[in-house]
């Protein structure tokens, strides 16, 4: 199946895909979007390419709550961002915010409750 690219994936990306992994779709973007678009405080967590997985990208609401997409390079997100106006940064260089351990914390103990 074809897929449009509108997000610039293919050029943005160059020949590279991880070995055991798809490739990033546009519908992975677009959920990235639709994330950021109907929660407040969302900031974009680029997390590297391996040798399983392709680049992906972490959108993480200001409550804590998070959703993680392929993106094909961090080219790609950093994109989005700016389309956006919301902020992207290297989890290599700034790890991941503590609200999401908190928002992690919080489902596992409501799961464990039955709550």
């Amino acid at each position: 199946m074809r897929w449009r690219d509108r997000y610039g994936i293919r050029r943005l990306r160059g020949p590279k895909v991880a070995k055991f992994d798809r490739e990033a779709t546009d519908a992975d973007i677009e959920a990235l979007i639709a994330f950021a678009r109907s929660r407040r405080g969302v900031e974009f967590y680029v997390e590297p390419e391996t040798f399983a997985t392709d680049t992906t990208a972490m959108a993480v609401a200001d409550d804590g709550e998070w959703t993680r997409r392929r993106v094909g390079s961090p080219a790609v997100i950093h994109k989005v961002a700016r389309d956006l106006a919301l902020p992207v940064y290297d989890v290599q260089l700034t790890g991941y915010p503590p609200r999401m351990r908190a928002y992690n914390e919080r489902r596992r103990r409501e799961e464990e409750t039955g709550s």
